[in-house]
């Protein structure tokens, strides 16, 4: 603390808040410390402020105008998605009638407030500041599956091509992208090796049971009748690559299960080995289902078999 002397000669301290601060340089807060990518991150602002001029947006949480997603929404989207947790004793396909699992999951979130309207909104509009919050959000997934092991392979949940048609990408896989450039040592491959078939017998997206159309509305039962068969190992290098590896299936929401498991029967035909899934968000709390889980850490699962 600096001091002053008064008429008398004696010497007093100063007020702190009347003194001089020293000067410091300012320090970048972005994600990136070099300065080409922290000039793009500052043109990408700018152009970004230009745009919501031309083509005004507003938050898809709260509706508040210029930001697709506000800082105070993302903030809350970020305190929903702080503690990924294991989600599938709330799926029902994933466990077995004995109370055991058949296949464990990590989710970053429960499916509700900001965590499912930003995820609805990027599945109908796919737009970027959405993906970059979200393939953060997945990351952090990822990571806290991946502690403590080995490298594994990614492999999406494939979209259905009537789905990929009407909205012009796969969300997942546009995550996926992002993700890959969370981490910054132990990069995960990613493989896109599982396709959606058709039933040969029809030639028709149906899959032999049917039932068409999306899965919103149906029950457990019916889920899992329409997802049997739905989905193999593409032909050639990529389906090949599975052999023998240690493979995570990502999706982005968990309902009762049956898409992932029927993703698991697939890679495991391929000669895969899964050792979980890790979703954005899963549509109910552990405790919503009747059995307990084995263990709720993340990671858990990952180890060897």
């Amino acid at each position: 603390m600096g001091s002053h002397r008064t008429r008398d000669g004696q010497r007093t301290s100063a007020d702190p808040d009347l003194l001089a601060q020293p000067l410091w340089h300012a320090r970048h807060r972005g994600e990136h410390r070099q300065r080409l990518l922290q000039a793009w991150d500052l043109l990408a602002g700018a152009a970004a402020d230009v745009v919501a001029l031309a083509l005004p947006v507003e938050c898809v949480c709260c509706g508040k105008e210029d930001l697709v997603l506000c800082a105070g929404c993302e903030r809350r989207l970020r305190m929903l998605t702080r503690r990924p947790f294991r989600a599938e004793t709330g799926a029902p396909a994933l466990m077995d009638t004995d109370g055991s699992v058949i296949l464990p999951v990590v989710a970053a979130g429960i499916y509700r407030e900001e965590l499912s309207q930003s995820i609805l909104a990027f599945k109908r509009h796919g737009q970027g500041q959405l993906r970059t919050v979200l393939s953060k959000v997945l990351a952090g997934a990822l990571a806290a599956a991946y502690a403590g092991t080995d490298a594994m392979v990614l492999v999406p949940v494939p979209s259905s091509g009537s789905a990929y048609r009407k909205r012009g990408f796969s969300p997942v896989h546009l995550l996926l992208a992002g993700v890959r450039r969370s981490f910054d040592e132990r990069r995960p491959v990613c493989t896109d090796a599982l396709r959606k078939v058709r039933n040969p017998r029809t030639g028709s997206g149906l899959t032999g049971n049917g039932l068409s159309g999306g899965q919103k509305g149906l029950g457990r039962g019916d889920r899992s009748r329409k997802v049997r068969g739905s989905m193999r190992a593409v032909r050639g290098a990529r389906g090949r690559s599975l052999r023998g590896r240690q493979c995570i299936i990502v999706d982005d929401v968990l309902t009762t299960g049956a898409t992932l498991a029927e993703a698991a029967r697939a890679i495991h035909e391929a000669g895969g080995i899964v050792r979980g899934a890790v979703v954005l968000a899963a549509t109910r709390a552990p405790d919503a289902a009747a059995g307990p889980a084995p263990s709720r850490h993340p990671g858990d699962y990952l180890g060897p078999s």
